[in-house]
């Protein structure tokens, strides 16, 4: 059993201590006060003997090496490993999401999932649009253009037969850049508990990786003209006409507070909103355009800027819309001797965290999505 299951237990027994006391059950309050007692005991135990390992000390004997033992067991705690790779440096002072075979530290799967959550509670434009993982620093992709097929034409007995269009084709190249931050960070944070390490760590990672690809995406979506849709009309005509059948079963709007809000005030003749939740995920919203219903996707204003009084809509199919060729994921590099621009790590008694990730953002299908606006009175 590790901390994190005493903890839990602990609160739940002071939980039911506190409902029993409540309802006036005294003497069975007391008898689980009792148990609490030994909870709390049984965690101030295993808490000295954890942190005696952690600091070469077995039994409270130091090793005759100095090197810190590793007892085999039943498991370990993952947030526990993150930290004490923080506080020393990740080991080998690399840190990438991979392997262990990479030489660095894996980061823990449940530290993995609390980025991801976060990501989602900010928004990630790019769980919108096309991931593609690539192994060179350069590369490209072929497609086919876009024609009606113009049919075969009538021949007449012995006549000669006309030749017909050949499909053309197109590429897009891809160029990997890299991006990358850098973090202080005290020894007296690297020093303290584990959560709070991890918080700040994964809240670091999270913020950085997601800005940095909302950065690079919508500036990707502004390299096409805007068009100004005025009104619920404008949206309609996008959907229906500018899109079209092609584009028909996957469309999506996204919009930032301001356009939800604009969303928010439409109705049809009889009166009826036509943004309502969606039946089959009532946490996300659609909107009514004719026998459709389009969903909506709503990013943060501080993330999706309205500009001028012009609300953001971008309409259309994403994930045809937009490519991401990502040829290395978020690598962490650490060193308290370090110094950059007016930090100097070993004056300061800090640990500097590098981050650094290459990918190239590109426009893969133009016709796919429409950069709508619409202006409204402040």
């Amino acid at each position: 059993m590790n901390l994190q299951e005493l903890l839990n237990q602990i609160n739940a027994k002071k939980l039911e201590v506190k409902n029993l006391v409540e309802h006036g059950k005294i003497e069975e309050a007391k008898k689980a006060k009792e148990e609490l007692v030994a909870l709390q005991d049984k965690y101030n135990i295993l808490k000295d003997i954890i942190e005696g390992e952690q600091s070469g000390m077995t039994n409270g004997v130091a090793n005759a090496t100095g090197v810190k033992q590793v007892t085999s067991g039943t498991g370990t705690d993952p947030i526990h490993d993150f930290a004490e790779a923080a506080r020393h440096g990740f080991y080998t002072n690399t840190m990438t999401e991979g392997t262990k075979a990479d030489g660095g530290y894996t980061v823990p799967e449940d530290i993995q999932t609390k980025i991801n959550q976060y990501k989602k509670a900010t928004f990630s434009l790019e769980s919108l649009v096309d991931v593609e993982t690539v192994k060179t620093s350069s590369g490209r992709r072929t497609f086919q253009k876009k024609a009606q097929a113009e049919g075969f034409k009538a021949v007449a007995e012995a006549g000669k037969i006309q030749g017909n269009n050949t499909p053309q084709f197109e590429i897009l190249d891809y160029a990997v850049k890299k991006y990358a931050g850098y973090m202080p960070v005290t020894s007296e944070l690297l020093a303290d508990s584990d959560a709070n390490i991890t918080a700040v760590l994964t809240k670091w990672l999270a913020e950085e990786d997601i800005a940095t690809k909302n950065a690079q995406i919508l500036t990707a979506i502004g390299t096409k003209a805007e068009t100004d849709l005025k009104n619920l009309d404008g949206i309609k005509k996008a959907i229906n006409v500018t899109l079209g059948a092609a584009y028909a079963g996957s469309v999506v709007i996204v919009t930032n507070d301001d356009g939800l809000n604009y969303l928010d005030t439409l109705v049809d003749k009889q009166g009826r909103y036509l943004l309502s939740p969606d039946v089959q995920n009532p946490m996300q919203m659609v909107l009514a355009v004719g026998a459709r219903k389009i969903p909506i996707r709503v990013v943060p204003n501080a993330i999706l800027a309205t500009k001028t009084n012009k609300i953001p809509f971008i309409i259309g199919d994403l994930k045809e819309a937009v490519k991401i060729f990502d040829r290395a994921k978020l690598n962490i590099m650490t060193s308290n001797v370090a110094a950059v621009g007016t930090l100097n790590a070993f004056e300061q008694d800090l640990t500097l965290f590098r981050g650094i990730e290459r990918f190239d953002c590109k426009i893969k299908d133009s016709d796919a999505f429409v950069n709508g606006t619409i202006t409204v009175t402040p």
